[in-house]
This record gives structure tokens, sequence and C-alpha cells, in this order.
């Protein structure tokens, strides 16, 4: 987990230092990318949070596999005359979110567990 979040890191910085424009015509599909990437990190953490069944190989079909989806479903629409790529982003969207709270709450309750058997050890000394 830690070397992803490194080599994101990296990623981050080089894409800084970068000068990349992006034509108008692909914004829909960058921005479906982008958001398929995030829901897959955000999984991730969760599963490493919550001490789920993390494995590497799972993080990344997941990641390809977002990613070749919202794009299907991002040139199907284009191809149709119609906004699919916001079906895409309203649901990864609200995966992420919904990871997200799932990792606040296990790292809440982690830290109040270790909070209360502090409090309890020193009751009882």
């Amino acid at each position: 987990m830690v070397w992803a979040l490194v080599g994101i890191l990296l990623g981050i910085i080089v894409g800084f230092g970068i000068d990349v424009t992006i034509p108008v015509a692909y914004t829909k599909f960058s921005a479906v990318i982008l958001i398929g990437i995030l829901d897959a990190l955000f999984g991730a953490i969760r599963a490493e949070v919550t001490r789920d069944q993390y494995n590497a190989t799972i993080f990344i079909s997941g990641l390809f596999f977002n990613i070749i989806l919202a794009l299907v479903i991002t040139y199907l629409g284009d191809k149709l005359g119609l906004d699919l790529y916001l079906a895409a982003t309203v649901v990864f969207t609200f995966r992420i979110f919904s990871n997200v709270g799932i990792t606040r709450r296990a790292l809440l309750q982690r830290w109040l567990g270790k909070k209360s058997k502090e409090e309890n050890n020193q009751v009882s000394l």
C-alpha cells in the first residue's frame, strides 16, 4: 500500500511538471478515467484500513475494469448523443463517498478504541 501511495505522489509531481493540454473533445473521457481511478484507489484504502482482504491483483483488475467501463459508457453516450458519462460520474462519485465514509468510521472507531483502552489503563493504576 505504501508503494501505491508513493507512486501516486510521484505521478502527481510529474503531472504538474509536464505541460500537457487535453483537447476539449476528450475532457469527458479524461474526467471519467480520473474518477474511475479515484474509485479504485479509495476502495483499496478502505480495504486496507478496515482490514478486509486487500489484494494487489484485485486492485489492479478493478482499476482497469473501472477505466474500461467508464470509457465504454462515455463512448456509447457520445455516439448516441447522450451524456451517459454523467451516469458513470455519479456512480463512481457515490462509491468514492461510500468508501471514504467507511474508512473514516473505521479510523474513528480504532482511535476511540485506543483512547478508551488508555483511559482504562490509567484508572486501573
